[in-house]
C-alpha cells in the first residue's frame, strides 16, 4: 500500500520525539534558552506541514528590502582555542546524527541505485529544519550567530549516514546560505522567503562547477555580458546537484574579467537542463545547466568578486566536512569487521598489516577533520581562511579516496559489492575531493 504524505509527518515528528528525548540528557539542555531552540527546530514540522511542493517554474515576484541587507551576528569570541562546540553546535549536531542514523543510512543504497532521495527522507530531513543553518533567524531561519563551523558539523553528520543524500538536500541549503552571506535586501526579499516560508523550493543549487579538464573556479568559461541593465549568461554549469527538480540557480560566470555569482532562476528563456550521471554522490543526480543566451537583471548580481572567493573557499570546506562524515563511517565499519571476521583462527584485527592500515585511516580522517574545523573557525572569525581552506582542500583530494581505497581493501570481496556500504562510500569519498560549489558552510 502507498504510504501517504502524512505517514511521511507522523514518521518524522516521531523521530524529532526520539532526538528530542535524547537530546534531553544532555548537560546543554538544562539551559532554558537552548532547550527552547532544540523545540523550535524539532518542531518546524508543525508549521511547515508537508504542503505540495510547487513546480519548477514557479514565479519569484520581485520584492523590494527595507533597508540593509540581514546579516547573522558574528560568533561571540571565546578568547581560547577549543575545538569544544557551543551549546547551539552541540545541539545541532546531535539533531544531524540522530537524522543520519534513523532515517539516511537505511536508505543510502536505495538512493544510490535509484539516483533519487526517497520521497519520506527528503520530508523527515526538511521538517528537521537543518537546511536553515545558515539563515539567520530575522529572515526565518535558526542561525543566531554566523557560523561556519555549525554547518561543517552539521554536514559531517549527515553525510555520515550517507553522502549522497546529505548533498542532495544540503544543495538546497547552500544557496539559502548564499543569499543570506551576499544577498542584498532586496534579493534576501525576494527569494528568502521561498526556501523558510509554508511552500518550500522543491531545489536550488549553487552552480560552479565547470565540464572542462583541470577546472578553475577564479578562471570561467561561462560569462555574463552586461546590455545596460541586464546580464546576458552564456556557457554550460556540470555535476550540478538536484538539476532536473531545482528552481534556482546561484551560478558562477566572468563579469567584467572577474569571477562572480549570478541568480538565475529555473524557468528563464534559454536555461536548459541537461542530465549528467557522476560516479559518486548519485542520489543528488547531478545534472548539466546549459545557459544559452539567458537575459536577467543586472540587479541578480550577488554579491561582490571577494564574495565569489570566499564562497568557493566555503564551499571546499563544507566538502571536507562531507569527506570527515563519510570517512568516520568507514572507520567505524571497518573497525567493527576487523574485530569480528576470523581467519587462521583469530580475529583480523590482530594481524599487524590489519591493523596499520586501520591505524592510517583513523590518522588520516583525524588530521582532516581538525584541519576542516580550523579553517571552519577562521571564516568565523573573520579572518583570512585561504591557506588553511586549500590545505583542506588538497588533504580531501588525497586522502579521503585513500580512506575509501583502504576499507574496500580491508574488506576484500566484501568490500567490491553493493552489499555493503563500503564500495558506496569510496565513490563518495572520490569525489569529495574534485568537486567545485555544490554546498557552503
Amino acid at each position: 500500500m502507498a504510504t501517504t504524505p502524512t505517514s511521511f509527518a507522523d514518521r518524522s515528528q516521531r523521530l524529532g520525539l526520539r532526538i528530542l528525548s535524547k537530546a534531553g540528557g544532555m548537560p546543554v539542555m538544562a539551559d532554558p534558552k537552548v532547550r527552547g531552540r532544540v523545540e523550535k527546530i524539532l518542531n518546524r514540522g508543525a508549521h511547515n506541514g508537508f504542503k505540495a511542493q510547487v513546480a519548477v517554474g514557479r514565479a519569484f515576484k520581485q520584492v523590494s528590502g527595507n533597508g540593509a541587507a540581514t546579516r547573522a551576528d558574528a560568533p561571540k569570541r571565546r578568547g581560547v582555542y577549543d575545538l569544544t562546540p557551543t551549546e547551539d553546535q552541540q545541539m545541532l549536531q546531535q539533531a544531524a546524527s540522530e537524522l543520519a542514523d534513523e532515517v539516511i543510512r537505511p536508505a543510502g543504497p536505495k538512493a544510490d541505485a535509484d539516483r533519487a532521495v526517497p520521497e519520506e527522507v527528503a520530508s523527515a530531513m526538511q521538517e528537521m529544519g537543518l537546511a536553515l543553518v545558515g539563515v539567520p533567524e530575522p529572515l526565518g531561519g535558526i542561525a543566531e550567530e554566523r557560523s561556519a563551523v555549525a554547518g561543517a558539523l552539521v554536514i559531517e553528520q549527515l553525510a555520515r549516514g550517507d553522502m549522497g543524500i546529505a548533498v542532495a538536500q544540503m544543495a538546497t541549503a547552500a544557496v539559502a546560505t548564499a543569499l543570506a552571506l551576499y544577498g542584498d535586501a532586496d534579493q534576501q526579499a525576494t527569494y528568502l522567503p521561498h526556501f523558510t516560508g509554508d511552500e518550500p523550493v522543491a531545489a536550488a543549487a549553487l552552480a560552479l562547477q565547470e565540464p572542462q579538464p583541470l577546472f578553475d573556479p577564479f578562471d570561467l568559461t561561462t560569462t555574463a555580458v552586461a546590455q545596460g541593465d541586464s546580464l546576458v549568461l552564456n556557457g554550460t554549469k556540470a555535476l550540478v546537484a538536484n538539476a532536473e527538480k531545482a528552481e534556482l540557480f546561484v551560478v558562477s560566470a566572468m563579469v567584467g574579467g572577474e569571477a562572480r555569482l549570478v541568480v538565475v532562476e529555473a524557468g528563464t528563456d534559454g536555461v536548459t537542463i541537461e542530465d549528467d550521471p557522476a560516479m559518486g554522490v548519485r542520489a543528488a543526480r547531478t545534472g548539466r545547466v546549459v545557459l544559452t543566451d539567458v537575459t536577467v537583471p543586472r540587479a541578480n548580481l550577488l554579491g561582490s568578486a571577494d564574495d565569489h572567493r570566499d564562497a568557493v573557499r566555503r564551499a571546499r570546506v563544507a566538502w571536507a566536512a562531507a569527506a570527515c562524515g563519510t570517512g568516520r563511517a568507514v572507520l567505524d565499519q571497518v573497525i567493527e569487521y576487523a574485530k569480528e571476521r576470523k581467519a587462521f583462527g583469530e580475529p583480523i584485527g590482530q594481524r599487524q598489516a590489519v591493523a596499520f592500515m586501520i591505524s592510517d585511516i583513523a590518522i588520516e580522517l583525524e588530521g582532516l577533520r581538525l584541519t576542516t574545523l580550523r579553517a571552519a573557525a577562521l571564516l568565523d572569525a573573520g579572518k583570512d581562511a585561504s591557506q588553511v581552506a586549500a590545505e583542506a582542500r588538497s588533504l580531501t583530494a588525497t586522502h579521503a579516496a585513500q580512506i575509501g581505497s583502504h576499507a574496500v581493501q580491508l574488506l576484500g570481496g566484501h568490500g567490491f559489492v553493493k552489499e555493503f556500504d563500503n564500495e558506496r562510500w569510496y565513490r563518495d569519498l572520490r569525489g569529495a575531493g574534485v568537486l567545485e560549489g555544490t554546498l557552503l558552510v
